[in-house]
Formats: C-alpha cells, structure tokens, sequence
C-alpha cells in the first residue's frame, strides 16, 4: 500500500496499490465523500497512464488543484520512483 499526503485539497492523504500497471484500492483520507469514493471507483483498474491523463491538472473551483489532481501526482511520483 502506497500513501500519498495530499496538498491544497480537503483530503489529507491518498492511499492505492498498483499491480500490472493498474491502479487498485485507491482510498483517500477525508475530502468530500461522495466524491473521493466516486473517483475511487472509477480509476480502480485503470491502467496508470491512463488515469494521470484523465485528472491531471482538474481542478477545484479556485484552488489550483483538487483531489483526483493529488492522486495524478502521486501516480506520476510513483512511476519515477520518486514515491514508494
């Protein structure tokens, strides 16, 4: 299990596995409910680079970031290696 601290959103950290390249068991610590299990649910599987493409850069109203931004950041820190 990868953990992943969260800046500039409500969500505190991220948590996901990758296996064969696909995103699995994504859970985020608080943010908007609804809406974290939503984005959970719907990259669960999803090959990694696919999914930085789809949140990469979404953001939050005024904020320049937003919780599935957080979890494309840690998806491209994780694929440099840069997060273990």
């Amino acid at each position: 299990m990868i953990n992943f601290k969260t800046t500039g959103t409500c969500s505190r950290s991220i948590t996901f596995d990758v296996v064969d390249n696909k995103v699995t068991n994504v859970a985020f610590e608080g943010g908007c409910s609804g809406n974290t299990q939503g984005v959970a649910v719907l990259v669960e599987g999803m090959d990694i680079d696919e999914a930085i493409k789809r949140m990469d850069g979404i953001r939050c109203g005024f904020k320049p970031t937003s919780c599935p931004d957080q979890l494309a950041k840690a998806l491209k820190q994780y694929k440099d290696g840069t997060l273990a």
